[in-house]
């Protein structure tokens, strides 16, 4: 089984190392624990601060490679929805509509869904994890205003993380509108007792707990699907074993 992956640092395995101070890439991304345990084969070519924009520039590089994978995985939203911090502190006044606008977004999605579709991939949409609000206030306002920038949200950080869950939303509408499938990858950290425990230092990114969470999640999917015989994305072939002594701890 070949998957071909393209989307932000998320999927590129990207965590914050306290230890040294700086982003890294893990070892134990959710991709390379699935792909250890499973024997799945990933081409990754998810790239750090990368949007739908940057996005489908990247995949038009690599449309006639589409049709050789089984699937094409896409992980788009969490650079697209940020936001400029810098202009939050000096005008808080004035509104912003992401790097991308959610509307654009939608656009961008739909049109790389056809793009890959037009090339013989198979695409396969993800959800985006949560923000941690307090973590991830922090983390932008260092050097900022903060009182100016409570201000931009309107006093509530909670505003942060339903700015980022309407792009998480709209993935699942641009996946019922084009008829793809959506791996809700934001499901077990809401389900988890404390979220914030598996995402990074700055708020966004998940840590490597969290990509255990991740890879746990999907494999239980997978198989759980396999066992209800759903035709959706051809689940009885994805995973390499026997489905009905696996069970769902196959990641362990």
């Amino acid at each position: 089984m070949n998957i071909c992956v393209f989307g932000d640092s998320i999927a590129k395995g990207v965590v914050y190392s306290e230890e040294k101070d700086r982003y890294i890439f893990s070892r134990n991304s959710f991709l390379d624990i699935i792909s250890g345990n499973t024997g799945i084969v990933f081409r990754n070519y998810a790239k750090f601060g990368c949007t739908t924009v940057k996005g489908k520039a990247i995949i038009e590089k690599h449309l006639d490679e589409l049709a050789s994978y089984d699937y094409t995985f896409l992980e788009f939203g969490g650079n697209d929805c940020d936001l400029d911090w810098k202009a939050a502190s000096d005008h808080p006044d004035i509104p912003q509509t992401g790097q991308v606008s959610l509307d654009d977004f939608a656009h961008n999605y739909k049109e790389i869904i056809e793009m890959v579709r037009e090339s013989g991939g198979t695409p396969v949409l993800m959800s985006l994890p949560p923000l941690s609000p307090g973590k991830f206030f922090s983390w932008v306002t260092r050097g900022l205003n903060e009182f100016n920038v409570m201000s931009f949200l309107k006093n509530d950080k909670m505003n942060i993380y339903r700015w980022r869950k309407d792009y998480s939303d709209m993935i699942f509408e641009i996946g019922d509108e084009t008829d793809t499938p959506v791996l809700d990858i934001r499901r077990p950290f809401l389900e988890a007792h404390d979220q914030s425990d598996l995402i990074c230092i700055d708020g966004m990114h998940p840590n490597e707990d969290g990509h255990r969470l991740i890879a746990d999640f999907l494999t239980d999917e997978w198989v759980g699907l396999a066992k209800k015989s759903s035709n959706i994305l051809g689940w009885t072939e994805l995973l390499p074993f026997d489905f009905e002594t696996a069970g769902l701890s196959y990641l362990g």
